[in-house]
């Protein structure tokens, strides 16, 4: 069985709601921060590698795995994809859990990490939050 419905389908439905728009702008957002803290990681490696830890490099690889992810996932589930709607949701929840936790654990990662961390967690919150409500309701539209 295919979850897949036709342009046409997908507007009548709703599933290309605010709610979704929304997680690609976020999406978009995290993408942008995760190549980010990669830049700032290759700079501070030779500058101050006192703030480019190899805890560091490996939670900004992670991060970065996640950024290829999430954007296929969202395109999906802008095409009306059920299980890209749910993989946006649980990668959302994921991020969400591993990346307060990683900032709540004293010592291993330097401070801007831990901002960084702290605002990539609001980020997924707001993007597990919007593809909830998108696939609780897809008719409707949440204005």
């Amino acid at each position: 069985m295919v979850n897949k419905m036709d342009v046409n389908e997908l507007h009548s439905a709703g599933l290309a709601s605010l709610p979704l728009t929304r997680v690609k702008r976020l999406v978009g957002v995290y993408v942008v921060i995760a190549l980010g803290t990669l830049a700032a990681l290759a700079v501070m490696t030779s500058v101050a590698p006192s703030l480019a830890t190899s805890e560091a490099w490996g939670h900004a690889v992670i991060v970065a795995v996640f950024a290829i992810l999430l954007p296929l996932r969202t395109r999906a589930a802008l095409k009306g994809s059920g299980s890209g709607l749910r993989a946006i949701t649980i990668i959302g929840c994921v991020l969400l859990v591993v990346n307060l936790v990683e900032a709540a654990l004293p010592g291993v990662f330097p401070g801007w990490m831990r901002v960084e961390m702290v605002v990539i967690a609001v980020m997924m919150l707001a993007v597990a939050t919007q593809s909830i409500r998108a696939r609780r309701n897809p008719s409707a539209d949440h204005r």
